[in-house]
Order: C-alpha cells, then sequence, then structure tokens
C-alpha cells in the first residue's frame, strides 16, 4: 500500500486519482507530479514500487506545494486572523452563516444547521382554554 506524507492512498485507484486523496492536491496538480516524476497516471496505486512513491513524495517536498497538516494549519490560521480584526467575513465565520454572499433567507441549512423553532409547545392550562 502506498503512504504518502501520511496518507494511505486507495489501492485500485489510478495513480493520477490516489494523489487527490492528498488534501491540497487536484487532478492538475496530481497530473503535473506525476509528469515531473515521469510515472504513468495510468497506472494504479497498488503497482507503485516504493522508489515511485518516494519519488512522488520527494517532488511534493521540493516544490514546496503545502498539503494536509500545513495546508489546514494555513487555512484555520487565516480564518481566525479574519475573525480576531472583525472583518466581515471573520464575522459571519463567527456566526456559523454564508460567507461568501448567499442568501440566508432560504437555502442555507448547510452553514447555519438543521432548522431551529418552528410549532411551539403550549403547556396544559393553555390547551384546555383553547377548547
Amino acid at each position: 500500500m502506498a503512504r504518502i506524507v501520511g496518507v494511505d492512498l486507495p489501492k485500485n485507484k489510478r495513480a493520477e486519482i490516489a494523489l487527490t486523496y492528498l488534501y491540497g492536491i487536484g487532478r492538475v496538480l496530481s497530473n503535473k507530479i506525476l509528469h515531473e516524476t515521469g510515472i504513468d497516471p495510468s497506472k494504479r496505486a497498488k503497482d507503485l514500487t516504493d522508489d515511485e512513491v518516494s519519488k512522488i513524495t520527494l517532488c511534493i517536498q521540493k516544490s514546496g506545494y503545502k498539503i494536509e497538516g500545513d495546508l489546514r494549519r494555513d487555512i484555520s490560521a487565516n480564518i481566525k486572523r479574519l475573525m480576531d480584526i472583525g472583518a466581515w467575513r471573520g464575522l459571519r465565520h463567527k456566526k456559523g452563516l454564508p460567507v461568501r454572499g448567499q442568501r440566508t433567507r432560504t437555502n442555507a441549512r448547510t452553514r447555519k444547521g438543521p432548522r431551529k423553532g418552528g410549532a411551539l409547545i403550549r403547556k396544559k392550562d393553555d390547551v384546555k382554554a383553547a377548547k
């Protein structure tokens, strides 16, 4: 099993797809890395030799791409900076609302979470008075 930068690559995927399982590497960057190392993109991840895996790892480290932990740390630091300086985007992050100008009256469920409220629960006295 190929293991690059602490992430196990899926065995039966092609190399160009398997590399995208690393956070911060997409299809374009994956193909670029494979081209630089001279590895066939259609080769399965389970068929990669230890030498090829070390070539890929060396290429990623040498070219200075931020991936996995470093990238996650940078992104969270940027969001924290926005919140600390009181920027609009930082306030939206803090409140858990959409950050990039989307509407919130409807269709913001992914950011806002499940619906709250709805029907109010009445007390027993109120139910009797209503009858």
